[in-house]
């Protein structure tokens, strides 16, 4: 990697970790050159706005990042104990800043779907891959399943219960909500086995 290739990844590792303690919004431009020892020029260089470097931190930071955290679990040969284990890891790793800083993708979608249509875009292909990726997982251990489960919609649930999940922890910063939450539905997940 070249110079200025390391100068715009440190850009945007920095970015994201702003915006996810932060918030886009409230994230600060200058704290970014501040902590990346860079003048305003060498950003523009890289990034034409504050709105193009949020969503270079989306794409290249926050959507990898979310969909290569899923993929092992799911890729087991028993996506629903994958899925489940992959919740106690949570759990059990989660520190306070991540219990207060809540997921990067739920904080964006909040924050910026209605305000944005670009974030919404992504937000709303992220979410797609990340549906994709857990129904295929379920459809290819369906011989295990009850019959008549739809992937995609229960693929939604689990996605939209963890989101919900990491929600009320970040507001109540409340490990233990989120513990609760997710064992329930690990017990939820264990009951489609056949």
């Amino acid at each position: 990697m070249g110079d200025a290739e390391n100068t715009r990844q440190n850009i945007l590792e920095i970015s994201a970790d702003e915006i996810h303690k932060h918030g886009f919004t409230a994230t600060s431009l200058s704290v970014i050159l501040n902590r990346c020892c860079i003048s305003k020029g060498a950003l523009y260089h890289h990034f034409s706005s504050k709105l193009e470097l949020g969503y270079a931190v989306f794409e290249e930071i926050f959507a990898p990042m979310i969909l290569e955290s899923w993929e092992p679990a799911v890729s087991t040969e028993d996506p629903i104990e994958g899925l489940c284990q992959h919740f106690i890891d949570i759990c059990n790793e989660m520190e306070c800043d991540e219990m207060v800083c809540g997921c990067p993708l739920n904080n964006l979608c909040e924050e910026m779907a209605n305000v944005d249509e670009g974030f919404r875009l992504r937000i709303l292909s992220m979410q797609t891959k990340l549906n994709s990726l857990i129904a295929s997982a379920l459809e290819d251990y369906q011989a295990h399943l009850q019959s008549g489960i739809s992937y995609k919609q229960v693929a939604y649930f689990i996605v939209a219960t963890f989101h919900g999940a990491t929600s009320l922890s970040k507001s109540s910063r409340n490990k233990e909500l989120f513990e609760q939450v997710v064992n329930q539905l690990c017990i939820y997940l264990r009951s489609l086995k056949a």
